[in-house]
């Protein structure tokens, strides 16, 4: 088994602006490393630039901040962490259902929602800064 090795390693401005492209060649890094089509079109896309806008938004609360984008990638997994320079949140209190009939109004809270739904693993912690670790297993 060959070690894990950096796909990517960026960082960009607390700037919305920025999410597009990191995800296009977060993408394009996906489709090299023969991750199947499906999971880098979709699953990659949209978890990634969800954490990067709470990254952005919520945990640097916006610009004159720093968000750090790294991918490792092993046999198994492609593995994200997205870091930014806030305080760190709680994941299990800020996670609710967003389809149930209490939070189907409400405008936060999908973004956790999606990465949990669409990557095989979603954590937190904290390292040097504000980390979300989301991994996708390979098969």
């Amino acid at each position: 088994m060959a070690e894990p090795h950096v796909a990517l390693d960026i960082e960009i401005p607390s700037d919305v602006s920025y999410i597009e492209g990191v995800v296009e060649l977060a993408a394009l890094r996906c489709h090299e490393l023969h991750i199947p089509s499906r999971k880098c079109t979709l699953n990659v896309r949209v978890a990634l630039a969800e954490a990067l806008s709470n990254a952005i938004l919520r945990g640097n609360g916006g610009t004159g901040r720093h968000v750090r984008v790294r991918a490792m990638v092993s046999d198994d997994a492609l593995v994200f962490d997205i870091v930014d320079d806030g305080p760190g949140f709680d994941m299990n209190s800020t996670r609710k259902d967003p389809t149930t009939p209490e939070n189907i109004l409400r405008e936060d809270g999908r973004g956790l929602f999606l990465m949990h739904r669409l990557m095989d693993r979603v954590e937190r912690f904290v390292d040097e800064g504000n980390v979300v670790r989301l991994t996708l297993n390979r098969e």
